[in-house]
């Protein structure tokens, strides 16, 4: 998740701890997206693995470990948890996880595109990136050649 704009970046579904699938949704934003200053995250041991955090910092990633006393590090993320998990699974009670990787999928692809937050003015997540993407691009067009 972008934190300034609140964007879903990417995602995956697993029913394990195992650290692949967390591995796969990062490389797929950094692909899509670029690398941010800093990446976020808890101290779940998929986050902490020595794979997952070889991704960041070959990447140049700052990682910042969520803390005692750290809270506010992660409160968006467990915010679109929440949220997630009242608005989406326990209503639809998926059976399998094909049904779930779809539920979610649309449900993750609705807060991005049109959900508007009043937090960033009414806009959604995905205007809100998209706007903030264009500026960079105009400042630092050497930086984002492909």
């Amino acid at each position: 998740m972008d934190r300034h704009s609140r964007r879903v970046l990417s995602w995956k579904l697993s029913n394990t701890m195992e650290a692949d699938f967390c591995i796969e949704a990062l490389e797929e934003a950094l692909s899509r997206f670029g690398r941010p200053g800093i990446f976020n995250t808890d101290q779940g041991s998929p986050f902490t693995s020595p794979r997952f955090t070889k991704v960041l910092l070959e990447a140049g990633v700052r990682i910042s470990l969520d803390g005692r006393g750290r809270w506010m590090d992660n409160v968006f993320i467990k915010r679109l948890w929440r949220s997630l998990k009242y608005e989406c699974i326990t209503l639809n009670a998926f059976e399998t996880s094909s049904e779930a990787r779809e539920g979610i999928g649309r449900w993750v692809t609705c807060c991005n595109r049109t959900r508007p937050h009043s937090a960033l003015g009414c806009r959604t997540p995905e205007e809100v990136h998209t706007a903030c993407a264009r500026s960079t691009w105009r400042r630092n067009p050497r930086q984002n050649q492909a």
